[in-house]
């Protein structure tokens, strides 16, 4: 049988092939069935399809996310495929394409471990800013609502958070667990106290009703008026009952309330309007007064004074912003009558009429000497003694004017 040969391997003349590598000749099969170079040729194709295994696994890996664990555990097997591998090639640069894998794979293998271990580390910054805030609620917490929405909203942060370490995971979740738990029991309490506060505002206000409702048919509008809003400070000070409790109860309070604050408001608009028809009555009772004046007959004047005056008093109150206008109108026209009948009473006075024609016979009885004494002291030529009875008598003269004035307003 003739010989092959290739720079990977040969074929000698019993028909083994051999394949040449880095540690030397090593045989792959025997060869019988044909020529020597068809042997070649078949072990060739073995060798194409390492080769392709080679090549596929090396564009997997540049092209696909395949884990490093399913590529090295690929390389391996090719790795060890190739050290008894029955094919003609170069398996030393098939083995070093793969040992360059292997190498990549490391080098990815500590990527995403360092991948992992950030993205552990920012899952637990995640979950320990959660608990922080969890824990923050437990401790703040007075809005409930608000708060208990916000529990529910970090409790889903947590479940789409990634998982931290395991340890680190299971201590954070104790803790979150915790304050999930102290927050619902601190509610829990909180309305259990409330709803004790609420009980006791109801009963409150259960007795605030009762004396409302007892109060509301009172007339003594004052003294009521004042307890109604005694009773009204109170109700705000009670706090608050349940909401169907608190406006049922408020219903029956200001029920009663508005009862008697409507009863005191229709009888205070009768009083109005009565003290409206009395001012209405005062006012024709003032144009009536007004009307005697000035008086010409002061008995007719007096009795229809006297008349108006009790009509006044009959009349009754007036509105308050009328009261100082009419009743200083009819003092007015009082004070007018009580003037012209001081007047008149001067004039009919006997003793002051028979004092003005005392004096008007007096000065009359004065100037009749005078002018004699005028006479005289002409007659005598004595010119002082005539000026000064002259002097004298155009004095008295004059006085007897006033005094027969004075004497003439008696007479009329």
């Amino acid at each position: 049988m003739s010989t092959a040969s290739d720079p990977w391997g040969r074929v000698d003349e019993d028909g083994t092939v051999f394949v040449r590598t880095a540690e030397g000749e090593r045989a792959v099969g025997s060869w019988q069935a044909g020529s020597p170079d068809e042997a070649l040729a078949f072990f060739q194709r073995k060798f194409a399809s390492l080769e392709t295994e080679v090549a596929l696994i090396e564009q997997r890996i540049a092209t696909t996310d395949l884990s490093p664990a399913q590529a090295q555990s690929s390389i391996e097997r090719l790795l060890a495929s190739l050290k008894d591998a029955r094919a003609v090639g170069d398996l030393d640069g098939l083995k070093a394409r793969l040992e360059a894998l292997t190498g990549l794979v490391d080098h990815r293998r500590e990527k995403a471990r360092a991948a992992r271990e950030q993205a552990r580390a920012e899952a637990r910054e995640v979950k320990e800013r959660i608990v922080a805030e969890a824990e923050r609620i437990v401790a703040e917490a007075t809005h409930w609502k608000i708060s208990g929405e916000r529990m529910r909203q970090l409790l889903e942060e947590w479940k789409a958070a990634p998982h931290a370490d395991r340890a680190v995971e299971t201590a954070l979740w104790k803790r979150f667990s915790a304050a999930r738990n102290a927050f619902t029991k601190k509610r829990k309490a909180y309305f259990a106290g409330l709803e004790g506060e609420r009980e006791a505002a109801r009963a409150r206000k259960e007795k605030l009703c009762a004396q409302a409702e007892e109060l509301a048919s009172s007339t003594d509008w004052g003294p009521t008026a004042s307890a109604f809003r005694d009773l009204m400070r109170s109700w705000k000070e009670a706090g608050r009952a349940g909401q169907t409790e608190e406006e049922a109860l408020w219903g029956r309070f200001k029920a009663a309330q508005d009862q008697f604050f409507q009863a005191r408001a229709a009888v205070q608009q009768a009083k109005e309007a009565g003290l409206r028809e009395h001012a209405r009555v005062k006012e024709q009772l003032l144009a009536e007064a007004e009307a005697l004046l000035p008086a010409t007959d002061l008995r007719t004047a007096r009795s229809a004074m006297r008349s108006i005056q009790e009509r006044w008093e009959k009349a009754g109150p007036v509105p308050r912003e009328a009261r100082e206008r009419l009743e200083s109108g009819l003092r007015r026209v009082e004070d007018a009558l009580r003037k012209e009948e001081d007047t008149q009473w001067r004039r009919s006075n006997p003793e002051a009429v028979a004092r003005a024609k005392g004096t008007v016979a007096q000065i009359r009885a004065a100037i009749d000497q005078l002018e004699k004494q005028l006479a005289q002291a002409r007659a005598s030529g004595d010119a002082k003694a005539e000026q000064q009875a002259a002097d004298a008598l155009s004095a008295r003269r004059a006085w007897l004017e006033e005094a027969e004035r004075t004497l003439a307003e008696f007479s009329g």
